[in-house]
């Protein structure tokens, strides 16, 4: 099987998965896996959030998923709880097909790690 086959497949498998948990089987956009990311990394699940806190929790599902390609590092936590990084590397000008490729590929490499899917 190809690489991109197995991301495809990987990707719906975690789609259907995450939505059926989630959303009550409407399938969840890439933004919205991206935020449980933010969530499930700052550990508190069962609060509400400002939309500026949600934009904040898209930053650090961001940040933690491209990680390990080494465009963050994790820093420190703040007072709060919040993670922080810094940059290590630029990211580089992506297409946005290109862009949607890598996170994707990211995310599904995020749920492997934590064995959610395999």
């Amino acid at each position: 099987m190809s690489r991109d086959q197995q991301l495809k497949d990987r990707w719906e498998k975690l789609v259907n998965l995450l939505s059926n948990q989630f959303s009550q089987g409407e399938d969840l956009d890439l933004d919205a896996i991206i935020y449980l990311i933010g969530v499930q990394e700052l550990g508190k699940v069962h609060q509400k959030y400002k939309k500026d806190e949600k934009l904040n929790l898209m930053h650090i599902a961001i940040c933690r998923l491209l990680e390990p390609y080494g465009f963050y590092e994790f820093d420190y936590f703040d007072d709060e709880g919040w993670p922080h990084y810094t940059v290590k590397e630029q990211l580089p000008a992506l297409k946005a097909g290109e862009q949607s490729v890598l996170m994707k590929e990211a995310i599904v490499n995020y749920f492997i790690e934590r064995e959610v899917i395999d």
